[in-house]
């Protein structure tokens, strides 16, 4: 895969992809073009944060157009250099809450969609045939363990793990200090550790 930036298979001459932030920032300007591009570099990992966090296939992917669609009527309120992936995920993380707190039933989904990140890389410490043979039900029980976090550890956790967000990012998305952010990580990994003691110990 050509990584992102990369001049490979590109024209010398041709203009630069414009960055996130210049998108967003064009947006909120009035160009309403600039959602487009927005939207298909991102419509795919924000998908898959809403899985994670809602775990309901159907629910993440309303939400994600939902995102888009408040990120679109609110573009007035970006601040010109802020990070925009990390306003698009407050957006998200916040519809995401107020999705939970009305639903208040049974989580009935899995995250059987959602690809394997380094999280999972705990249950796998020694691949192999045998390793191999046992991946699925090694992977369900990573999901499963993290399904039963608490919101606010798997906030920063899913933030951290795969998205690949600091600290002060995460702390910006979740209203919280990047301290704090530390000590959630800190926590979830250890309930992860615990409940996925069977498996570390294989």
């Amino acid at each position: 895969m050509t990584p992102p930036g990369s001049n490979i298979g590109r024209d010398e001459n041709a203009a630069p992809e414009p960055s996130d932030e210049a998108l967003m920032a064009a947006l909120a300007a009035g160009d309403t073009a600039a959602l487009d591009p927005l939207m298909l570099r991102w419509q795919v990992p924000l998908r898959a944060f809403l899985l994670r966090h809602l775990q309901n296939e159907a629910d993440s992917m309303d939400l994600a157009q939902e995102t888009f669609v408040r990120l679109y009527r609110h573009r007035d309120r970006y601040r010109a250099g802020a990070r925009f992936s990390t306003w698009m995920f407050q957006i998200a993380l916040n519809l995401a809450r107020d999705h939970a707190r009305k639903r208040l039933r049974r989580r009935t989904d899995s995250l059987e969609d959602a690809p394997p990140s380094e999280t999972e890389a705990l249950a796998h410490s020694s691949p192999g045939p045998a390793a191999a043979a046992s991946d699925a039900e090694e992977i369900a029980a990573v999901r499963s363990a993290l399904a039963a976090l608490p919101d606010d550890l798997r906030e920063v956790l899913v933030l951290f793990e795969y998205e690949g967000c600091s600290h002060a990012e995460i702390a910006a998305t979740v209203g919280a200090t990047p301290k704090a952010v530390e000590n959630r990580l800190y926590r979830a990994r250890e309930k992860l550790r615990s409940a996925l003691g069977a498996w570390l110990r294989r």
